[in-house]
């Protein structure tokens, strides 16, 4: 069992609050016990990232599985911890929990998140809790983490002042001659000073992301693997996204992407910068870019339908002429404005055709429109918003518009 002063914190309350939305869910959706093995999931329920299951009935106390660290797990979890002993006898372990639940010649439903659970331990899990007709949980997770509470708006505020500090550093300290691994080697440096984790967290397969990109000129218009607008060529083609060993040269654009992780909640935020001034082009198109992230922010209101941001963003990319550039180019362009953020980058909603949620309080959105040009660079600009009862709160801070670098003689 926990302490006292873990059961007594905020945390805690936010904790058994998450327990209940979920049981909720799954009350609705005819689901009798919920295994979670992903590790982020597992600490939004428990406070704790140690490796086990947890296991979720649809009423009565979940119980926390867990296999490494058992004591750290009891300093951290809000939730009662046990130890998960052999694999082998998992299923004899959860029925000694819930033989109510799982009683002899009974099958239950029991879910499990199968967007990131492994195919290979899936099939583990059916061998050792046989006898239960197995349902996909992921889609009742990622919504009941789509809406924030106040508390995960405070995680993601202090990331936010650790963004925009990154920025003004990051302005001061960029000069010609200097490469992209430098510049983004400092904002890592001020980053983790404020308590940054080290890691920006992705659920998407194969998908991984690093501090933030920081790309100028023409390597950040290179494609890429990543799902975004803009990739960067990297160092390797081992980790083919973000910063290079290019060096910045004046006028040319160079695109600040940086995702900051605080107490585990991310805040994603773009700026564009130039040492000296952009060509009229990339200046155009930055302004478009800014003008779409207006018209969507007089859209940001509770009963907006999620994929109808993206389809205006793209229509009044049109207007400008601009479509074939817009959020990508060519085959590599990406089908979407923006996307939920909190624990992982890429949360739900999408801002993108096929999501049709519509918008409510406590959803955080990242906001992203670009324009990327072969051989240029790529303009943009990223904010992060709160969806508030009566329309938005943006959360990111740092100033907008083009921050035009004077160039030094050194």
């Amino acid at each position: 069992m926990t302490n006292n002063d873990h059961h007594d914190s905020t945390e805690a309350r936010e904790h058994r609050d998450r327990l209940m939305r979920l049981q909720h869910h799954m009350s609705a959706a005819g689901i009798d016990l919920f295994v979670v093995t992903h590790n982020v999931d597992i600490y939004y329920l428990t406070g704790s990232m140690q490796t086990g299951y947890v296991m979720v009935p649809r009423a009565g106390e979940p119980v926390f599985l867990v296999k490494r660290s058992f004591s750290r797990a009891e300093v951290e979890s809000s939730i009662r911890v046990e130890r998960m002993g052999s694999f082998r006898q998992l299923g004899d372990t959860i029925r000694s929990y819930y033989s109510a639940i799982m009683q002899q010649g009974t099958r239950i439903t029991m879910a499990t998140e199968y967007d990131v659970l492994p195919v290979q331990q899936f099939e583990r899990l059916k061998a050792v809790i046989p006898d239960v007709d197995w349902t996909d949980g992921s889609t009742i997770f990622r919504e009941l983490r789509m809406i924030k509470s106040p508390y995960e708006v405070s995680r993601i505020r202090i990331s936010a002042i650790a963004a925009h500090r990154a920025l003004e550093q990051a302005a001061a300290h960029v000069r010609a001659g200097m490469t992209e691994l430098e510049l983004i080697a400092h904002i890592e440096h001020i980053f983790r000073m404020q308590g940054h984790i080290g890691m920006v967290r992705m659920r998407g397969y194969n998908q991984e992301i690093v501090t933030g990109m920081v790309a100028s000129g023409e390597a950040g218009a290179e494609p890429t693997y990543f799902d975004g607008p803009a990739g960067g060529r990297g160092l390797t083609p081992a980790s083919p996204q973000g910063a290079s060993r290019k060096v910045i040269v004046p006028h040319e654009p160079i695109l600040v992407d940086i995702g900051c992780c605080i107490d585990g909640y991310v805040i994603d935020q773009t700026r564009t910068l130039v040492i000296g001034k952009l060509d009229e082009k990339l200046q155009f198109a930055y302004e478009a870019a800014e003008a779409i992230l207006r018209n969507t922010e007089q859209r940001l209101k509770p009963g907006t339908i999620s994929e109808t941001l993206y389809t205006d963003a793209l229509a009044l990319a049109e207007t400008y002429k601009l479509a074939d550039h817009f959020m990508g180019y060519g085959e590599d362009q990406v089908r979407f404005l923006g996307h939920g953020i909190g624990l992982e980058i890429d949360e739900w909603p999408v801002l993108a055709r096929g999501f049709k949620q519509p918008l409510v309080p406590g959803m955080i959105l990242a906001i992203e429109p670009k324009f990327t040009f072969p051989g240029l660079g790529v303009v943009g600009i990223e904010n992060t918003y709160l969806i508030t009862a009566d329309g938005y709160v943006k959360l990111t801070t740092a100033p907008e518009g083009i921050i035009a670098i004077i160039e030094r003689n050194e």
